[in-house]
């Protein structure tokens, strides 16, 4: 963990930003307290959805296919 005291020169921002890795923390501290600290969160990739996951959970009505009554007059 990189730690840096906000009395002495910073480097800007968005550097010490740019250089964290993937779950490296940087420390910011206020006489040698710690005020924040900012921690670099690993990868935002997605899985990849995979077939049979929702196998069970959504169902069709056996008269799916049935005309609806409403339209009835409609497909006379």
């Amino acid at each position: 963990m990189k730690t840096y005291a906000l009395n002495q020169n910073l480097p800007p921002l968005v550097s010490l930003i740019a250089e964290l890795k993937p779950n490296e923390e940087i420390l910011l501290t206020e006489h040698e307290r710690p005020v924040a600290k900012f921690v670099a969160v690993s990868s935002l990739v997605r899985p990849h959805p995979q077939a049979g996951t929702l196998k069970g959970k959504i169902w069709m009505s056996a008269d799916f296919d049935e005309p609806l009554e409403d339209f009835k007059e409609y497909m006379a």
